[in-house]
């Protein structure tokens, strides 16, 4: 994860020294915007990692095994596509959450059901999302988001 993380530190680093005789103030606004960004995000990456962390000390990977794991078959993908869907937070938190929970022992398309239904469902944004677009439509494309984790799940199961 670190390399991946300083390659693209390095190409940003790079881009912005690129642009930096085009255009100096585009790029200092560039970077004000970024600060902004990351201060905004800052509260919610600490709550994910204090998660994490919590997650890795308190819920004992044979629990997470039992109810995530291979031989909980369709349940594990059940069960993850839930968790996913009433998660709140950025999709970017779900993927150290989703490292965790497989090093504890879940299985990788049960992993993948939960990730999935944390970026296209939203149980919490429901009352949200049928104001805006109608009940009906809210529940359908949550009901085929739910229905097409554990899709991804099976698919993910099958390639492996």
């Amino acid at each position: 994860m670190l390399s991946v993380g300083v390659l693209y530190l390095v190409i940003i680093v790079c881009c912005y020294a690129f642009l930096w005789p085009i255009d100096r103030n585009k790029v200092l606004q560039s970077l004000r915007l970024s600060r902004q960004s990351l201060l905004k995000l800052l509260p919610f990456l600490m709550a994910i990692f204090g998660l994490v962390g919590l997650f890795q000390e308190y819920i004992p990977p044979e629990l997470i095994a039992r109810f995530l794991g291979k031989s909980s078959g369709l349940l594990s993908l059940l069960v993850s596509s839930f968790a996913g869907a009433i998660s709140i937070g950025p999709p970017l938190a779900a993927y150290p959450l989703a490292e965790t929970l497989l090093n504890a022992g879940a299985w990788p398309p049960a992993i993948a059901a939960f990730v999935f239904s944390w970026i296209t469902i939203g149980i919490i944004t429901l009352p949200f999302e049928a104001t805006t677009f109608g009940i009906r439509f809210a529940l359908l494309r949550n009901g085929i988001s739910f229905m097409a984790a554990i899709l991804c799940g099976l698919l993910l199961g099958l390639l492996l």
